[in-house]
């Protein structure tokens, strides 16, 4: 499995955006994200490091692989 870079929660929601997936709100210091056509809902911490573990949950939540969310950041 492909290591995970460390990213901040404003480069996630890059990523995601690129994706299809739209912020909808900002609560605190978590950024919700929605995408047309799913019942997920994305809840990035908008902190300056994300843990490993959480952006793999968001990854695995949104539907797709590391590899996957690895060549959006590659573009």
């Amino acid at each position: 499995m492909p290591a995970l870079p460390q990213l901040s929660g404003r480069e996630t929601v890059r990523a995601f955006e690129s994706l299809g997936w739209q912020v909808i709100r900002q609560r605190g210091s978590h950024i919700i994200l929605i995408k047309d056509g799913s019942f997920v809902t994305l809840s990035v911490p908008d902190h300056k490091e994300i843990a490993k573990g959480t952006l793999r949950s968001l990854i695995r939540s949104a539907g797709l692989t590391v590899t996957e969310f690895l060549d959006t950041l590659q573009k």
